[in-house]
């Protein structure tokens, strides 16, 4: 008889009771807001006089629509500026701590939580953001949920879910140089297709996850929608335990021991069952960069372009369609294409170690970006930017050329300023390439690492990062 994996000893431990239709009522231990999709969720409670059940429970930040460059109040743009007091209104009055530029503790809503040491192995957390799957690092149940939904948990502090599959994705073996938990994520959707998840939450297993940082497993979980999973998650283990040591929310002395006792227990256990299991190999993921519409389309950096003619039919249409919104040929190099843009940022790579590993390949490569380039690196957090400051790694970015900018989510989903114009091409650190994702309707989006973004920086084109040099891949 097998045993129960993480998901199902969490999904148990929260859940309130069965409904007639089958789904589960499902405590809420931890609610993400901000300012997107909560003034609408707020406005529900108000209409019918509620209260938020548990604020102790929720936490706000501002990151979508907030500005990069100057962030002064009031804001430029008269709508983000509507957003902000709608949010800090809706906070006062409703007793929610607001995480605010003010007070130095604003940032990407998946990059603070953690970072406070909010996110903790065992919760259910959930945020009206479809990338909240970012907290299943730490082993937790982290599921985006739309504005409906965001005023349900307000209101009650549960929500009904069905119950998804658990799929077990194990990669196994050493990752080569210059391979990052980004080329291991697109490796993953690549290999299962974006739909490939649906009705599933993923495990990440093997090798390749045991020795990951916490920051590449969030890298990872984060993309987890990408593949159309429900959620991923890494079980609890050591470098869980140590990551969460010392932050914010977290218990301290004997509390906390007693807390990373029960994290460790939850972790599958050898014998786990599983509904799904799929294995990869370390050695056999690149550098890796999206050519197409969504972020299934990649190759290793090295590789050619799909050819239309050589797939079969059924095939042909999704690939001409993205090569010819692209600009791009079948059976060409992506390796050499020259850029317009280049983004580093976003709730997949803003965090301090992304800024590292790209700051130390502008460091190896040496010059500057070329004038035609524009390129921004946008730390996830303001916690995450006056770090990267102390180390001097503004310096770095900022003396090759590249714009340092404050936290905020910036060229992702662009409601803010940074935008594409026209038919600009940006290598994005960021984590989806649909038809006009970075702001402009004819843009276009290639994804891949924070050292590939900064490698094709300075090259002004899609460059292998392996060669710019042994120290800034290693």
């Amino acid at each position: 008889m097998s045993a129960p994996n993480l998901f199902d000893k969490v999904w148990d431990a929260h859940a309130v009771r069965t409904l007639a239709g089958g789904q589960t009522q499902l405590l809420i231990g931890l609610h993400l807001i901000h300012e997107v999709t909560s003034p609408q969720a707020f406005a529900m409670l108000r209409e019918r006089d509620l209260k938020v059940a548990y604020p102790e429970r929720t936490v706000a930040t501002v990151d979508h629509i907030i500005p990069t460059d100057n962030q002064l109040r009031p804001l430029r743009d008269s709508l983000a500026e509507e957003m902000m007091e709608a949010i800090e209104t809706n906070c006062r009055d409703f007793g929610v701590q607001l995480l605010s530029p003010e007070n130095g503790d604003q940032g990407i809503v998946h990059v603070v939580g953690p970072e406070r040491g909010l996110t903790q192995p065992g919760m259910t957390i959930v945020c009206g953001d479809s990338h909240t799957s970012t907290h299943g690092a730490f082993g937790t149940i982290a599921l985006g949920i739309g504005t409906s939904q965001v005023a349900h948990v307000l209101a009650t502090g549960t929500m009904a879910l069905a119950k998804p599959k658990v799929r077990k994705v194990s990669v196994d073996g050493e990752l080569g140089p210059g391979v990052t938990a980004k080329d291991v994520a697109l490796a993953i959707i690549n290999h299962l297709g974006v739909q490939g998840g649906v009705g599933y939450a993923y495990e990440y297993a093997g090798d390749v996850f045991r020795n990951m940082s916490m920051e590449e497993r969030m890298t990872v979980c984060n993309m987890s929608i990408e593949g159309g999973a429900r959620c991923g998650y890494v079980c609890p283990d050591e470098t869980t335990v140590e990551y969460l040591r010392g932050r914010d929310a977290v218990p301290t002395g004997e509390a906390f021991e007693k807390a990373a006792e029960w994290w460790l227990s939850l972790a599958s256990p050898e014998d786990a069952r599983y509904d799904d299991e799929v294995h990869l190999l370390a050695s056999e993921i690149e550098p890796t960069v999206t050519w197409g519409i969504n972020p299934g389309q990649s190759i290793g950096v090295g590789g050619n372009l799909p050819d239309p003619a050589e797939l079969p039919e059924g095939e042909r249409f999704a690939v001409q369609e993205a090569l010819t919104y692209m600009g791009l040929e079948g059976g060409q190099k992506l390796e050499g294409t020259p850029i317009d843009v280049a983004f580093i940022g976003s709730c997949t790579n803003g965090r301090l170690s992304d800024l590292r590993e790209a700051a130390a390949v502008v460091k190896a490569a040496g010059g500057r970006v070329p004038d035609r380039v524009r390129a921004l690196v946008v730390p996830g957090s303001q916690r995450v930017r006056a770090a990267a400051e102390a180390e001097g790694l503004h310096t770095i970015f900022s003396e090759a050329g590249f714009d340092w900018r404050q936290a905020g989510c910036s060229m992702c989903l662009a409601m803010n300023p940074d935008k594409l114009q026209g038919r600009e091409l940006c290598a994005s650190s960021s984590n989806r390439n649909f038809k006009g994702r970075q702001g402009s309707p004819t843009g276009r989006t290639l994804l891949m690492s924070p050292a590939m973004v900064a490698a094709a920086a300075l090259a002004g084109e899609v460059r292998d990062v392996r060669s710019v040099g042994a120290a800034a891949v290693a």
